[in-house]
């Protein structure tokens, strides 16, 4: 089944309505919510017979017959609902869908000098460490400072429906606002269409380093469960115990106790939005400083107002929920190689880690 074939099934979509627009960056993973439609053609009466790669490559804007023909190749062009191939000569009447894993932009980005932490770049993609606070693209309340306007000015081009350059995007996934590590960035299309098949079919390598409140009583385990979004809070996203939402699998093992919260090591066999921050929740371990799955709360601990103004202050030292995207693997886009990139944790969780382990000292 290519990527576009899932296009079919209705639970493909995350994302339902015009209010889905104006959701905040973090809630826009797109390469991992399914597939979505960025053009859609019903050919008219008179046309004459052409192939369909011709005919999309003079329908859409500034769009070259190459780059029809690889998005044709890794199956994201639909005709009757069915993927095509480039030689596929359309009729009249015919539906073409154009579709693609993640949502067709709708800002103009424009460059911005600001300062990237770039871990590996050549002439395909770059891999970049992004901070905790910085949103990744455009959207609503953040139309500038963020990883794509940075990116835009590093690669020299522009986006947007009214820019000289309409590709088709440069980022093939995202990380929340508030969580640090490592993005891929696609160059050029070649690699964009394949790392975002890569995503799509959940081959990428992803490890994150997560602080959970609790002492979680195994040493590993896996978390099997559906992701949908939550109906009464938009902005959140649950576990639903039956056949709704999307399936999500979080592999986990602990890297080191302190009594109260526990580092773990998360890896994600699937990708959907805020999936390590629901299932830890889940399980009664929600990430530390996590105010939107309850981590803001003291979860284990004393009663004593001591206790109370060490987690003050812990959550002073990393104001944010304590995650981080450490480790990138995937398969090279050109040379067919493995490459993995890792990430160390940022300052401001590894002050947060030597406070508990100076808790843990002194309690000895």
């Amino acid at each position: 089944m290519t990527p576009a074939d899932e296009l079919l099934n209705a639970e493909a979509f995350n994302f339902e309505g015009p209010e889905a627009a104006d959701l905040d960056d973090e809630l826009q993973e797109e390469a991992e919510q399914g597939m979505f439609e960025h053009f859609r053609f019903a050919v008219d009466k008179g046309q004459e017979p052409l192939r369909v790669d011709k005919y999309l490559s003079t329908h859409i804007r500034d769009c070259s017959r190459h780059r029809v023909q690889l998005a044709i190749k890794q199956g994201y062009v639909l005709v009757n609902g069915r993927t095509a191939k480039a030689n596929l000569i359309i009729r009249p009447e015919d539906d073409i869908r154009f579709v693609m894993p993640y949502r067709r932009r709708g800002l103009e980005i424009l460059p911005q000098d600001i300062p990237l932490d770039i871990v590996y770049e050549d002439d395909d993609l770059l891999v970049v460490n992004k901070p905790a606070g910085m949103v990744v693209h455009p959207g609503h309340g953040h139309f500038d400072g963020t990883l794509v306007n940075a990116l835009a000015f590093h690669l020299g081009l522009s986006q947007g429906p009214d820019a000289d350059d309409e590709r088709m995007g440069i980022l093939v996934h995202r990380i929340d606002k508030d969580t640090s590590g490592l993005l891929v960035v696609a160059k050029n299309d070649e690699a964009q269409m394949d790392l975002a098949g890569q995503f799509f079919y959940h081959t990428i390598e992803r490890k994150y380093n997560a602080l959970v409140w609790g002492n979680i009583a195994e040493d590993e385990g896996t978390v099997d469960a559906n992701i949908g979004r939550d109906p009464n809070d938009r902005l959140r996203f649950k576990v639903y115990p039956d056949d709704r939402g999307k399936h999500a699998v979080t592999h986990w093992r602990v890297l080191e106790r302190f009594g109260f919260v526990t580092l773990v090591e998360c890896v994600l066999e699937t990708g959907r939005t805020h999936q390590i921050r629901v299932h830890m929740s889940h399980i009664g371990h929600p990430l530390f400083g996590d105010e939107r799955y309850g981590g803001m709360e003291i979860r284990s601990g004393t009663i004593y107002s001591k206790y109370r103004q060490f987690i003050h202050n812990c959550f002073e030292i990393c104001p944010r929920q304590a995650l981080h995207a450490r480790t990138l693997g995937f398969k090279h886009p050109t040379t067919g190689q493995w490459v993995r990139f890792d990430s160390p944790i940022p300052s401001d969780m590894d002050a947060l880690l030597a406070k508990w382990r100076g808790l843990v000292e002194n309690s000895i």
